[in-house]
């Protein structure tokens, strides 16, 4: 049986424990490389540098988001990477081909993500595809499309106000697309933890039958989680593309594996039913000073690939003997 363990205040004082005690290893392992490259390095510890981080792990904190969600119902999305691609192109085709404002090309952008989730979902529930094979084969069609729209060929070149979104420090401090992960990242704790539609995720992923029988609508909670999901890798999308005032169909490519990684290093079961949205962005920090600490140290971008995959894999051999000793 599947205890939701939920107060009227939300999830009780035993659940938040469980919670804190799941992304306790993630952190102090952020806290250790950050103490590693102050060490090693004389720029890591400087504001510049910091603000740099968070520039560049936007993409990544916006998607895994979205992860996060599919992973805790037990499921899991190959396609994210190729909805980023399809939305970039949709909204690059829209604004600067058809002539219409970016806002709208930003709207159908969404919609077009949404839809390949959409059908995702349906796969999976109505048609009982495994959610690996329906992801892979949506990750194969979204990518073809991306590239039909405009023949493989890249758009250049958006409005001023477009590119400023992730230039323009706010306060000094803050771009906008900063803001927007993060703003995305707390609606998602917040709707985690004080939202029964939020818990029923949690019930979906420790056993969809007990879930049914409690009332809860396994198949459209399914198809909702995977339609979140694509459209935030569109958001993301978006957000790429204001850092690089371009759109391209080859965008994206592994950003599914990234966005993967950050999810299970944050801490998210794979087998679905526990995990969060805190222990995703310490998951998602990880990734981004782990990448640009090996940066600045002049590590071999293939060489950093090789200890990425490392991390990952202490991250879940960690895991499973924590759980195993729980």
């Amino acid at each position: 049986m599947v205890a939701l363990d939920i107060n009227e205040n939300g999830l009780s004082s035993g659940a938040w424990l469980s919670k804190l005690k799941g992304a306790t290893g993630p952190l102090v392992g952020l806290l250790a490389l950050c103490v590693f490259l102050s060490f090693s390095t004389d720029t890591f510890l400087s504001v510049r540098n910091g603000l740099n981080i968070l520039d560049q792990i936007t993409v990544l904190g916006i998607m895994a988001v979205g992860m996060t969600f599919v992973i805790l119902i037990g499921g899991i999305d190959l396609s994210v990477g190729s909805a980023l691609a399809l939305a970039m192109m949709v909204m690059g085709w829209t604004a600067n081909v058809a002539g219409l404002p970016l806002p709208v090309g930003i709207v159908f952008a969404l919609i077009a993500s949404g839809i390949s989730g959409l059908i995702v979902g349906l796969l999976v529930t109505q048609f009982r595809v495994p959610a690996f094979i329906a992801t892979l084969a949506m990750m194969s069609a979204a990518r073809g499309v991306a590239n039909m729209i405009t023949d493989g060929q890249q758009i250049v070149g958006f409005p001023d106000w477009f590119m400023m979104l992730a230039i323009d420090r706010h306060f000094g401090v803050l771009t906008a697309t900063v803001f927007l992960m993060l703003a995305v990242v707390l609606a998602a704790w917040l709707f985690l933890h004080f939202r029964s539609e939020g818990r029923m995720l949690y019930a979906v992923g420790g056993n969809p039958e007990v879930a049914r029988l409690a009332g809860i609508n396994v198949p459209l909670v399914t198809i909702g989680v995977y339609i979140v999901s694509s459209v935030l890798a569109g958001l993301a999308g978006i957000v790429l593309a204001a850092r690089l005032d371009s759109v391209q169909p080859s965008s994206g490519l592994g950003y599914e594996l990234d966005t993967i990684a950050a999810v299970v290093i944050g801490g998210t079961s794979l087998s679905g039913g526990a995990g969060g949205i805190g222990g995703t962005l310490i998951g998602v920090l990880i990734i981004g000073v782990l990448r640009n600490g090996l940066n600045l140290l002049n590590v071999s971008p293939f060489l950093q690939q090789v200890i990425i995959g490392i991390v990952i894999v202490l991250a879940v051999g960690a895991e499973t003997i924590r759980r195993r000793r729980a």
